[in-house]
């Protein structure tokens, strides 16, 4: 059977066609949904327009490609915005599908399913308007967090002044206060991707290459530094770069950098399996 996942997130929608137990492959279209939300919590109309229509057109590919079920869920720019009914009503008007708006912590819980299934661990998910944290020892879920600060969002707060980023995301993790890793923890999102591709010098996109890589909070704190300290024209021009993300990158790099300093994380294995795995586990039942 032949099922399509459409995740849609604050920076980009994501289509994951899967079969026979296992991802077939993802594609990616960016639209920043979330832009601005960090100044007023409304989905701004043409990334409403941009992001529907991008919605409709990875629907499509899925019935033609035979998909026998489509799904689509939205993340924290829909669920944190006084406008996220009138994006979902957008989307049923153009493809007919309902947009499962995931509560911040259900979706902690779907990027570990996506990363370890029923496995003991732990997932660091930096997205575009949230950042999740989820751990589980003994199969039993000890942390599920979402907090209201992402990539965008910072983008959008701070840009690039490093001082203004620092005191922002330290404010947003004080909801881990307290909290420490259990066991080995994953990176996921497009933040991690692209931080394991520019670690890897990557030309084109691995998904083979990025599954697993390690990066200590050592590297991920030099490559934060030195995204921040680069422009935006500048990070374009860096190996393995997706420029879609690079006026984004630095905030989001420094982000999880301080992320696996408040957990006491040492390293972090970066996983492309995430929440849209996830969600075919626990809101599918594959």
């Amino acid at each position: 059977m032949k099922i399509a996942v459409i995740d849609i997130g604050s920076n980009s929608v994501r289509l994951m066609m899967w079969a026979d137990g296992k991802t077939l492959y993802k594609r990616v279209c960016t639209t920043r949904l979330g832009a601005g939300i960090a100044e007023r919590p409304v989905l701004r109309e043409d990334a409403i327009v941009r992001t529907a229509e991008a919605v409709a057109a990875f629907a499509r590919t899925a019935e033609e490609e035979g998909a026998e079920q489509t799904a689509a869920f939205a993340t924290a720019a829909v669920r944190s915005a006084e406008n996220g009914g009138l994006f979902c009503k957008r989307v049923k008007e153009l493809c007919g599908l309902i947009v499962d708006v995931v509560p911040g912590e259900e979706e902690a819980q779907l990027g570990l399913a996506g990363v370890l299934g029923n496995g003991d661990g732990g997932m660091i998910d930096v997205g575009g308007a949230s950042t999740e944290y989820c751990c589980r020892k003994g199969r039993k879920t000890l942390v599920s967090l979402s907090m209201n600060v992402g990539a965008v969002r910072l983008f959008d707060a701070c840009g690039d002044d490093k001082d203004k980023l620092t005191q922002k995301i330290s404010l947003a993790l004080s909801a881990l206060d307290g909290v420490k890793a259990q066991g080995k923890t994953y990176a996921v999102g497009g933040t991690a991707t692209t931080l394991a591709c520019v670690a890897l010098g990557l030309e084109e996109y691995d998904a083979s290459r990025v599954q697993d890589l390690r990066i200590t909070a050592e590297e991920m704190d030099g490559m934060a530094r030195r995204l921040l300290a680069m422009t935006a024209e500048e990070r374009k021009a860096v190996k393995g770069m997706d420029v879609r993300r690079a006026d984004i990158i630095g905030g989001g790099a420094l982000l999880l950098s301080e992320t696996m300093k408040k957990l006491s994380v040492g390293e972090i294995y970066v996983s492309d399996r995430d929440n849209l795995e996830g969600y075919l586990v626990r809101r599918m039942g594959r």
